[in-house]
């Protein structure tokens, strides 16, 4: 991706390239991300003012996800999507672990939804369990 603002060269503020490179819709929320913990690069957590170069692995959690990620390409433009995704490259290891933690969540939404409304009886019956486990 190469343009008049694009940097070929150099370094860019971690939060100005999370928000070019659309994984939060304002800076005011990846520097929240940033400041939480949330990423982090090489392994290590990161301030907001920490400059990132090509080639660097960031991991940033969103929500459930977990992404791994390495920087190819730095820029200070948010852009469209498809010029956002080649500023960088999501590790194959986080692809997969993504799906596999989206399937198990799937899996798991339908087992603890009850397929109807609980019945006086079966009311009755949390009632008493609530009283139970209450200390």
């Amino acid at each position: 991706m190469a343009s008049d603002t694009d940097l070929p060269i150099g370094k860019l503020r971690i939060d100005k390239w999370l928000w070019a490179a659309r994984f939060f819709k304002t800076r005011s929320l990846a520097k929240a991300a940033i400041e939480g913990g949330k990423v982090q690069i090489d392994g290590q957590r990161v301030k907001v003012s920490k400059e990132i170069a090509v080639g660097d692995r960031l991991l940033i959690r969103q929500g459930w996800d977990e992404r791994e990620i390495d920087v190819l390409a730095l820029s200070d433009q948010r852009r469209g999507a498809p010029q956002a995704q080649q500023l960088y490259r999501e590790t194959s290891a986080s692809l997969e672990r993504r799906a596999r933690a989206a399937e198990a969540r799937k899996a798991a939404g339908t087992m603890a939804r009850p397929d109807h409304r609980p019945d006086k009886h079966e009311r009755r019956q949390l009632s008493r369990l609530r009283r139970h486990l209450e200390p």
